[in-house]
């Protein structure tokens, strides 16, 4: 709009000065000799009548205007069909349902026109939102409604109340698994396949009663150095998968080589050392373990200590202990005891403390070392639900996960009992006091299992 105003605006002025029309003439003539920006390369030629080209359209095709033609075409359409349906004679009559005067049928036909149909105006089509769609659809519901509805939907069912308790008390088995399916550490695909092969391979590596070969060494000397190994380890914060492979290392070595009673600290941080490299992160340097033995021993001896029990134990340092098997315990023993510790006032972290607690104290005591790592494991959770008074005390779970029944594991857990029922009165107090901190749930002090004890 502001372009031709601007036009007009000079055409006024050329009329105005003398010479303007020129001016103006030999600005039309450059305009003219331009072609239009739509016309290069297409050839295209505009129309003329009598030498003078035809006016062009300048209004925009609005939507309005679009509607507007096409409605006058469809009314010109309407109009010349509504005429050519009535045939009218030259007196004014009219022939009706295809009836034809005699004058207007000898009269020659003209050609008529041949007119392109007129397109048809598009409809137009509202598309509605989804959210729009679902008001439409969805019935209107009072907010009362909606939340009743809603409670209805949250609050469980008496049926399904009573199937949970039925399936609890017939200790049907639970998946323990099923709350790791998404988590890749898990490896809930291979786990059981895992423990299966530590079933397997836990012969090879255990070990057997080798304290009448040591000539030097008895059960109270190894007590005493598992004490105070418990203890470096506290101290140095190592993980418990170190601590009971160190015990691990110490027995296997001790199981085939005669040891004196002087190299028996030096075989236990040479075997913390190994299993630090094994399982840590950041291991303790040797001479962080030189240092707390009070130096009794040179970097030198720790090192070939270190050399001669790799050689001894041929490198195998891939071998299942009690740990391993407490931790697939502990978690077949947790689901179906919410339940009952709640109830009793226990808290589910007592479960699995109290498990370590008394399978330390397994670890601690030689007796122990005749059965292998599962039954010491499976004997500390079947001990652990007799102290903490478990209804049932042996489920069905966990005598699938473990694969022993309530009479196997009778002898080792009267075992851990006795040392719980001792712990508090004997003289290696680490792990008591270990236990005893609120940390760990105080679950030393608790009272040990004496319906146990006392069952023959």
């Amino acid at each position: 709009m502001d372009s031709r105003q601007n036009v007009q605006q000079q055409n006024r002025e050329a009329a105005a000065v003398p010479g303007g029309v020129k001016k103006q003439n030999n600005m039309a003539a450059e305009r003219k000799n331009r072609r239009a920006l739509g016309d290069i390369g297409n050839h295209v030629t505009i129309p003329e009548i009598d030498g003078k080209p035809l006016p062009q359209i300048c209004r925009p095709v609005t939507r309005s205007f679009c509607a507007q033609l096409l409605a006058n075409a469809q009314a010109a359409a309407a109009e010349k069909t509504k005429k050519n349906s009535m045939s009218v004679n030259a007196n004014g009559g009219i022939a009706v349902d295809g009836a034809i005067p005699k004058d207007v049928a000898k009269k020659p036909a003209q050609k008529k026109a041949i007119t392109k149909p007129k397109p048809k105006p598009e409809e137009i089509i509202n598309i509605s939102s989804d959210a729009e769609e679902a008001k439409k659809e969805k019935p209107v519901v009072s907010k009362e409604k909606a939340e009743q509805q809603s409670l209805e939907k949250k609050a469980p069912t008496l049926t399904s109340t009573l199937t949970a308790r039925s399936k609890a008390a017939c200790g049907q088995i639970v998946d323990i698994d099923a709350a790791d399916v998404n988590n890749d550490l898990a490896v809930v695909e291979y786990v059981e396949e895992i423990y299966k092969f530590y079933k397997l391979v836990e012969n090879e590596s255990r070990v057997h009663d080798y304290m009448d070969s040591q000539p030097e060494i008895n059960e109270k000397m190894r007590a005493i150095l598992v004490d105070w190994l418990i203890q470096v380890h506290h101290k140095f914060e190592l993980s418990p998968e170190t601590l009971y492979l160190t015990i691990n290392i110490v027995d296997r070595y001790l199981a085939v080589k005669t040891t004196s009673r002087r190299e028996l600290q030096l075989l236990g941080i040479s075997s913390m050392l190994i299993a630090s490299k094994y399982e840590e992160i950041w291991a303790p340097e040797v001479n962080d373990l030189v240092c707390i033995s009070d130096r009794a021993y040179t970097n030198e001896q720790v090192l070939r200590m270190e050399k001669r029990i790799l050689g001894e134990l041929e490198w195998n340092l891939t071998v299942p202990t009690p740990y391993v098997f407490l931790l697939r315990f502990i978690k077949a023993s947790l689901p179906d005891s919410d339940a009952s510790i709640s109830r009793l006032g226990y808290e589910p972290y007592k479960v699995e403390n109290l498990v370590y607690f008394l399978a330390e104290l397994g670890m601690m005591n030689y007796a122990t070392v005749i059965h292998c790592p599962s039954m010491i494991a499976a004997s500390a959770v079947y001990a652990a639900r007799c102290t903490l008074n478990k209804v049932p005390v042996w489920t069905k779970t966990l005598k699938i996960h473990t694969g022993f029944s309530e009479p196997q594991l009778m002898e080792c857990a009267k075992l851990l009992v006795s040392f719980h029922s001792m712990a508090a009165a004997h003289k290696l107090k680490v792990i008591y006091k270990k236990y005893s901190s609120p940390e760990r749930g105080a679950v030393a002090l608790l009272p040990p299992a004496q319906s146990l004890l006392a069952a023959s």
